[in-house]
C-alpha cells in the first residue's frame, strides 16, 4: 500500500490540528509516550514534530508533506511547495501576528527608537530582515523561551507571537509595531509533489481540511413552507443565501434547505416561523466544499 509521510505540529497547535482533521473525516489518536499517533487512514504515516522544524524536514524529504506556519517557512528559508493556506490557530480561526513589544513605561515609541537596542525573539532571521528594512541597527538575540519576561529586564524589547494580545497586556507590554501575520500552511516536498499518487493524496487532504474550516460557524436549516409564502421566506433569509427548493408530495408545499452562519440562526428561526415555515430543523456541518 502507498503511504504518505505527513508531519503534524506538536505543541500549541496540536489539539486544534487534531480537531480539524477529525472534522475533515480523519481520526488521529495520539499517544502520551509516542510521536507516532495512530490514524484511521491507512495511507497516512504521521509523526508529530515542532512547527519550527517542519519546513526543513519537508524540504529534506523526511516528510512528503507537513503543516507549519508561514512564519517558520520564512524563518528557516526552506524550499518547499506551499500547497494551501489553512487559517486556524491555537485558540481561534484567525491569522497570528509577530509583533515588536516593549514594557508599558518604555520610552520606545517606534521602530526607529530601537537603534542600538537589544531585542529577544525566536525568529532571529525575520527580525534581522525587519530591522534592516527599516534601516535600524539592533542586537537581535535568540530566545529559548519565557520571552515576555525578558522585556525591560534582560532586553529592551521582544518580538513575540500573539493571537489576541491578551498575554502581552497581562505582562504589561504594549505593541510598537507588527512585523507580519502568519497562518498555517500545508506544504509538500518538491520531489513528493512530482509523484502523482502523493500529489493527489495531498490535494485531497487540503480539500477536506478547507471544507472543515469553511463549515466552522455554519449550520444547515431545513423547513417546509406553502409556496404562496415563499416571497416572505426569501425576505427573511440573508442576502446572497439562495435556498434549495424542492416540491413536496403535498400540493402547494415545498421544502427549503439553506446554509447559514450559526450566529444568524437565533434571529432568523423565529422570523421564519412567523413567515409560515414549519418543521424547521437546524443541523451542524462538518465540511462545506465549494
Amino acid at each position: 500500500m502507498s503511504k504518505l509521510k505527513l508531519g503534524l505540529p506538536k505543541g500549541s497547535l496540536q489539539e486544534s490540528t487534531l480537531e480539524l482533521f477529525k472534522r475533515a473525516g480523519v481520526r488521529i489518536k495520539p499517544s502520551d509516550r509516542s510521536y507516532f499517533p495512530t490514524c484511521d487512514d491507512d495511507e497516512l504515516e504521521i509523526m508529530f514534530v515542532r512547527s519550527q522544524e517542519m519546513a526543513k524536514y519537508v524540504e529534506q524529504g523526511l516528510f512528503d508533506a507537513g503543516m507549519t506556519g508561514y512564519d517558520w517557512i520564512l524563518e528557516t528559508g526552506a524550499k518547499v511547495k506551499e500547497v494551501g493556506e489553512l487559517i486556524y490557530a491555537k485558540s481561534g480561526y484567525r491569522p497570528v501576528r509577530w509583533v515588536l513589544a516593549v514594557p508599558n513605561d518604555s520610552p520606545i515609541k517606534s521602530v526607529k527608537d530601537m537603534e542600538g537596542k537589544r531585542v529577544a525573539t525566536e525568529v532571529v532571521n525575520i527580525a534581522n530582515n525587519f530591522f534592516k528594512k527599516n534601516g535600524v541597527t539592533v542586537d537581535v538575540e535568540f530566545s529559548w523561551g519565557a520571552t515576555e519576561a525578558k522585556a525591560g529586564l534582560l532586553v529592551d524589547a521582544i518580538i513575540e507571537l500573539t493571537e489576541t494580545g491578551s498575554s502581552l497586556r497581562a505582562n504589561k507590554l504594549r505593541i510598537v509595531e507588527e512585523l507580519m501575520t502568519s497562518s498555517t500552511r500545508l506544504i509538500a516536498n518538491a520531489e513528493s509533489w512530482k509523484d502523482e499518487w502523493k500529489k493527489n493524496k495531498i490535494e485531497n487532504l487540503l480539500m477536506l481540511l478547507k471544507g472543515a474550516l469553511e463549515a466552522e460557524g455554519m449550520v444547515g436549516l431545513k423547513m417546509n413552507i406553502e409556496e404562496k409564502d415563499l416571497p416572505k421566506i426569501e425576505k427573511v433569509l440573508p442576502a446572497m443565501k439562495k435556498p434549495t427548493i424542492s416540491h413536496l408530495t403535498i400540493p402547494g408545499w415545498v421544502a427549503i434547505e439553506v446554509i447559514l452562519a450559526e450566529k444568524e440562526v437565533k434571529k432568523i428561526i423565529p422570523a421564519l416561523k412567523r413567515a409560515g415555515a414549519t418543521g424547521i430543523i437546524e443541523y451542524p456541518l462538518n465540511k462545506v466544499i465549494y
